[in-house]
């Protein structure tokens, strides 16, 4: 593809865009929260015990209930996961991921249905998984497309 001058043009906005939301108040609470996150070591070490714990559920969950630790094993998940997720470090970490994911998808929906109001936009970050919205939901917009 040749780059016209327009194209170029809309580059350069696109550019001017992501410099926006990288200087914006939310970009910065982001950071800060990540920040604070990724140097409290007590919430370092939930993270790497919830991370160890996932390990053995997956290893669980391939054989199912008929793993011998089946039982033991979802209880101490579920619990060291509560654990991580009441951290003070953690949750203002989540508060500060979904807000920036908010603030991207708005953004997302915005330049689409500035283009046509038909454009499928996943919403809550469903871009980041396998909705199958890129082909149509025809589930009345319950995969998460803008509808």
């Amino acid at each position: 593809m040749l780059a016209t001058m327009e194209i170029v043009d809309l580059l350069d906005r696109s550019e001017m865009i992501g410099q926006m939301v990288m200087n914006s108040d939310t970009m910065q609470h982001y950071n800060q929260a990540k920040y604070e996150l990724e140097n409290d070591a007590e919430a370092q070490k939930l993270i790497k015990d919830f991370n160890n714990m996932k390990e053995h559920y997956e290893d669980v969950q391939r054989f199912g209930r008929y793993h011998p630790d089946y039982s033991s094993i979802m209880k101490k998940v579920r619990s060291v996961k509560r654990e991580m997720d009441m951290h003070e470090k953690v949750a203002q970490f989540k508060k500060a991921e979904r807000n920036l994911q908010k603030l991207l998808d708005e953004i997302s929906e915005n330049v689409a249905f500035s283009v046509s109001e038909q454009i499928k936009v996943p919403k809550n970050g469903m871009a980041l998984t396998d909705t199958g919205c890129s082909g149509g939901c025809g589930s009345g917009g319950s995969c998460g497309c803008a509808s």
